[in-house]
């Protein structure tokens, strides 16, 4: 199974485009071709692929094939993840991880990375660690003119974090136990000693 996923580097950027935009985004081949930038025959023969294999749905709308990614897709979580770890917000901090401090634990909520709308109570990202503040802080700024949108984001050193954890805190409780993508940091380690 693994032969259908990467298989072409135009399929890595239909993959970006589909799983960084609102989950239920449909797109014309002509507006995929401009998004990633690759000859229209090379699209559609990904997406005749793609839509083989279940990942994408295709349905015709007044004349023209619209394509989006199908949420119920076996690997869907996985590739999820693997794109918030390789592209945007997430594939920056991975990038910068020397630059950002000593970071022992990083996720982002999945609401965020589905392109759907945060509550402003909402954490689309949190970082435990040492964090060298103003590098994260350009990160997260490069990213919210790039999506025209803030990123509601919470940082903290690992002894408030467990403090935080232990006491029992409702903000911290309610981003822990959140839909999320670990980008640093093992989640089984994270969730120790939170019991629902």
């Amino acid at each position: 199974m693994l032969e259908e996923l990467f298989v072409s580097r135009v399929r890595v950027k239909i993959l970006q485009l589909f799983l960084t935009s609102p989950q239920e985004s449909l797109f014309h081949v002509r507006e995929i071709v401009r998004r990633v930038s690759e000859e229209i025959n090379a699209v559609r023969r990904e997406l005749a692929r793609m839509e083989k294999y279940g990942m994408v749905i295709s349905e015709w709308r007044a004349n023209r094939r619209l394509y989006r990614f199908r949420k119920d897709y076996i690997f869907y979580r996985e590739l999820l993840a693997l794109i918030a770890k390789t592209s945007g917000l997430g594939g920056n901090l991975i990038k910068n991880r020397g630059k950002l401090g000593k970071i022992k634990y990083s996720f982002i909520s999945t609401k965020f990375l589905k392109g759907e709308r945060s509550d402003p109570e909402d954490v689309n990202l949190l970082v435990v660690g040492s964090i060298v503040l103003p590098e994260l802080q350009v990160i997260i700024a490069d990213e919210q003119a790039k999506r025209e949108q803030e990123i509601n984001y919470s940082f903290m050193d690992e002894a408030e974090f467990t403090f935080r954890v232990r006491r029992r805190d409702p903000f911290i409780l309610k981003v822990l136990l959140q839909s999320k993508i670990m980008l640093i940091g093992d989640e089984d380690e994270l969730l120790e000693g939170v019991i629902i």
